[in-house]
């Protein structure tokens, strides 16, 4: 692994306020899979709702049996720099929306010093400590997510800390961070910056909502040690990604809406951003998440084995989700309805072939912020739309979903 120089690190951990930084374990995940599965909020089913991209161990699979705590033994290859780490590691995708009301979705490009990475892949940072206090690492049967695509205020998206996009003047930029979808053209794309709690409750690998077990500091932040609180009094590393989405293509702004406002989608149905989200289960071999934690490593690790990136690269699997996601769509993956504030209306066709065969319907961007088709059901914090197909039942999975069946 090319070792990446200290003077970036500091740079990119500025962003946080850190007032100092010992180390900080950062590596390249490549793509493992794209499609619609989500093991962990859909457990058994065999499609999810949105797409997700996902990277890390091909243990990834339709069910991830939460009593099966083994899955470092029993995965056999790894998209990450770090060949004993066989964790998932997976978050929504990014579409562009052209004036005509087709879809089509964006592509990734790999972060500093790890170009070559399939599909342009996910940056994963682990940091010990920023103020040389000793952390816990993950332990097997450990997962969590952090966000929730049915936030659509920047009210609701207060709630998780952290989970932000970076409009990249260049690869180095790392600053100027906001919790919406950028509004102007970003020269060298979106990056997506996801980080989780820093805090365990120290009982439970998981809990229904795949939160609460986990926590922010009672104050401050884990960049300024602030303390975790009665509730939670763990703390474990500060698992953060960066996924670059590769806007290039689309930065003129006579492919955006008519009135100027940003055309980029989640696959969830967000224009805001403030649905943004990202999942994990741990898959670490042994103790060589501890290992590098207690050693503070710092990018390179000489505690843990390592492949290259062509390596990783290696490491795939087929889709299990028959569908098509790639070139023009008229419909987001699985059909999902956009919801909350929106573009406005806007005319005209699509960047480069017109759309292709999977061209729009010349609708436009509807704007109006609302949705206009039945709802499956009302289920904790979801509000979103679908329609069941004749014969189906509505029903929740959890706090956050619902879903035909």
């Amino acid at each position: 692994m090319k070792v990446q120089q200290r003077s970036f690190l500091a740079a990119a951990l500025a962003l946080a306020g850190a007032p100092s930084v010992d180390a900080v374990l950062r590596f390249s995940c490549s793509e493992l899979v794209t499609e619609r599965l989500d093991p962990l909020v859909f457990p058994g089913a065999a499609q999810s709702p949105h797409l997700h991209q996902i990277v890390g161990g091909n243990m990834f699979n339709i069910t991830m049996d939460p009593a099966r705590n083994n899955i470092a033994d029993e995965a056999t290859c790894t998209t990450c720099t770090f060949s004993e780490d066989f964790s998932n590691y997976w978050t929504a995708t990014l579409f562009f929306r052209a004036r005509n009301g087709s879809y089509i979705r964006v592509p990734q490009r790999p972060n500093i010093d790890f170009d070559g990475a399939r599909g342009g892949g996910m940056t994963v940072y682990y940091t010990p400590s920023y103020q040389k206090t000793k952390v816990t690492a993950f332990q097997p049967g450990f997962r969590m997510i952090v966000g929730s695509p049915m936030y659509r205020t920047a009210a609701e998206a207060a709630k998780f800390r952290q989970l932000t996009f970076t409009c990249l003047e260049t690869m180095y930029t790392r600053t100027g961070e906001t919790t919406s979808m950028p509004t102007a053209p970003c020269k060298e794309g979106i990056m997506a910056n996801v980080r989780f709690p820093t805090c365990w409750d120290g009982t439970n690998l998981d809990t229904p909502n795949h939160s609460d077990h986990v926590a922010y500091p009672s104050s401050g932040t884990f960049e300024s040690g602030g303390a975790c609180p009665a509730s939670h009094p763990v703390k474990i590393p500060q698992l953060f990604y960066e996924v670059i989405w590769d806007t290039r293509q689309f930065n003129d702004k006579n492919l955006w809406p008519e009135d100027g406002s940003q055309p980029f989608v989640w696959s969830y149905g967000d224009f805001t951003g403030y649905g943004t989200h990202g999942d994990y289960v741990f898959g670490w071999k042994g103790d060589a998440l501890q290992r590098a934690m207690d050693d503070n490593c710092d990018v390179a690790c000489p505690t843990l084995k390592s492949q290259s990136i062509a390596t990783g690269n290696q490491c795939k699997q087929e889709k299990k989700v028959a569908e098509q996601i790639d070139g023009w769509l008229k419909s987001l993956p699985g059909d999902v309805e956009v919801t909350g504030p929106q573009p406005g209306t806007g005319s005209g066709g699509n960047p480069g072939n017109g759309g292709g065969n999977n061209g729009g319907n010349n609708g436009g961007n509807t704007g109006g912020g609302s949705c206009q088709v039945a709802k499956c059901a009302v289920v904790g914090q979801w509000s979103g739309c679908t329609v069941c197909a004749s014969g189906s039942t509505c029903r929740a999975q959890n706090d956050y979903y619902s879903q035909c069946l």
